[in-house]
């Protein structure tokens, strides 16, 4: 193999090794939660139980990810707007109002999949 030809073959695997790594940070699933704090979020703003809201540990502040509850199918769109969870396991914060509109304030947690919005 000749300097030239090795030299594409990095570049090749390092644009693999990019490409997989975006397409694993689109879309996620795990665990969920939600929460109704009024303290201020990570962003700054203050904490509104009923907004379409959450936290997420990594995604940047403003990105829009849909969440669909794997329980029942029902999917939101929420703005991520804090950083956590702080509880292994877990992918996810929600707004209380965002639960309610996937059906699991009663139960806590459900199991979600969230993808990032265009």
């Amino acid at each position: 193999m000749n300097f030239q030809t090795a030299i594409s073959a990095v570049a090749v695997t390092a644009g693999l090794m990019i490409a997989a790594s975006t397409v694993t940070a689109s879309a996620q699933c795990g665990r969920a939660s939600w929460y109704a704090l009024t303290s201020k979020t990570a962003s700054g703003e203050r904490m509104n139980p009923s907004a379409m809201t959450a936290a997420h540990r990594t995604l940047p502040l403003g990105s829009k990810v849909r969440v669909t509850n794997q329980s029942n199918g029902r999917s939101v769109i929420v703005r991520i707007n804090d950083r956590g969870p702080f509880v292994k396991g877990r992918v996810l914060d929600l707004s209380k109002g965002a639960a309610a509109k996937l059906g699991f304030v009663s139960s806590g947690q459900t199991a979600i999949c969230l993808a990032r919005e265009s």
